[in-house]
């Protein structure tokens, strides 16, 4: 029983990110015929709607984002350069965001409030798992070290948790702003739409997907634990 509790927990735990992963994957081979590149789709967007201000640039391999400080969108090589429905529908999302911030939107307070709050709890979470063989070795008390990582635990739990806050933010950059214009805009053919639905919600929950991966790094002083 225990070994199916810890597999159902695992396939929760990792499932989401690698959905993610295959869907992006899956719509990424090259078209031809598509008339330019994530990057250069990217760019379209950014002159058609008037964000004089926002710029596009090639960024880090799996790290697509808009960047509200700096007003830039940066996409993967892979979808900078690619022509492919992911690039095209990766970069309407992260153009999504864009107009988020562009129009200032009461939605982009949500990521602005709590992200900063996930992100130090989750560096807390590890800090205090971390740290754990010390407190063995230090007081001789294993019950010491094991609730240090309940606490880490439990840190990360609500980190995945404020993850779930901010999701209407990425929902509504993809289905109220990036599918619209996809949908409207022509760009690519409708028997394309369902799978630029799927790679919208993907994007959507990628964010989630990363948080709840991070849960795996209480396997790891888990181990060192019963050691």
């Amino acid at each position: 029983m225990i070994y199916i509790v810890i597999a159902i927990i695992l396939i929760l735990i990792i499932g989401p990110s690698f959905w993610v992963k295959i869907t992006l994957k899956k719509y990424s081979s090259e078209l031809s015929e598509l008339p330019g590149t994530g990057g250069e789709f990217a760019a379209h967007l950014i002159h058609r709607f008037g964000l004089t201000d926002v710029r596009v640039e090639q960024g880090e391999d799996g790290q697509d984002h808009y960047s509200p400080d700096e007003k830039c969108i940066r996409l993967s090589p892979r979808y900078f350069k690619g022509k492919s429905i992911t690039a095209v529908a990766i970069a309407a999302h992260e153009f999504g965001h864009a107009l988020q911030y562009f129009h200032q939107e009461p939605i982009t307070k949500l990521r602005e409030k709590y992200t900063p709050v996930a992100m130090g709890i989750e560096r807390l979470s590890v800090t205090l798992i971390a740290i754990f063989p010390v407190i063995i070795a230090i007081f001789k008390v294993p019950q010491l070290g094991l609730l240090s990582v309940l606490i880490g635990l439990s840190t990360l739990i609500i980190s995945v948790l404020f993850q779930f806050i901010v999701l209407p933010m990425e929902w509504d950059a993809s289905f109220n702003k990036a599918y619209p214009i996809l949908e409207k805009g022509n760009y690519l053919d409708n028997s394309d739409l369902p799978k630029v639905k799927k790679i919208l919600r993907a994007a959507a929950l990628t964010y989630v997907a990363a948080t709840l991966s991070s849960l795996l790094n209480i396997w790891r002083w888990l181990r060192l634990f019963k050691r």
